[in-house]
């Protein structure tokens, strides 16, 4: 598996897996222990979402036992965004924007101290992350995806999103500035 620091921030790694593909179909290993240990991380949890294209879920992120995320797409596609939100970071409020498929195979590392997002780019996407702690609805939070402090390029305007309740009222960045939890 290829390992890979990402350009913006050198906490947030990608992998690619080797993929062996012949007349029968594909095989490819999408975790092993080697992940954990290069991550220093134990995770808790596994979660899986599907979602029609335009769909945006996030920015969320996790406070209270902070939760890290290791996200790859199993079909489909989408732009997986990784936001720092460490007020002692240099790169405090900025992001990148990770293009993940069915078939680039990509996995993104989203470490603690960062929010993520994520765009549908087709119908039918499905998106399955491991945790590095398991969810705790009581620290969750949420800043609006199309923030202008931010300026996320999600490359679709905001009335056409599809976002939840949850994500079309969360705080924006200025608000979480005033208390940031990282």
């Amino acid at each position: 598996m290829d390992i890979h620091q990402s350009i913006i921030f050198p906490e947030v790694k990608t992998f690619t897996p080797k993929i062996y593909k012949d007349h029968r179909g594909f095989f490819t290993e999408t975790f092993n222990l080697e992940i954990q240990n290069q991550l220093n991380v134990i995770f808790y949890q596994d979660n899986h979402h599907k979602s029609n294209k335009n769909v945006i879920r996030g920015i969320h992120y996790q406070w209270d036992k902070p939760m890290g995320k290791l996200g790859r797409v199993v079909k489909g596609a989408g732009m997986d965004v990784v936001v720092d939100l460490r007020p002692n970071s240099p790169t405090y409020g900025k992001h990148e924007i990770f293009l993940l498929t069915e078939y680039n195979s990509l996995q993104v590392w989203v470490p603690e101290g960062f929010g993520h997002g994520f765009k549908s780019l087709k119908n039918d996407t499905h998106f399955c992350y491991k945790c590095s702690a398991l969810h705790n609805g009581s620290s969750e939070g949420s800043i609006y995806p199309f923030d202008s402090d931010l300026n996320i390029d999600w490359g679709i305007i905001s009335e056409e999103a599809i976002l939840s309740e949850k994500d079309k009222y969360a705080q924006s960045f200025i608000n979480y500035k005033l208390n940031p939890k990282f």
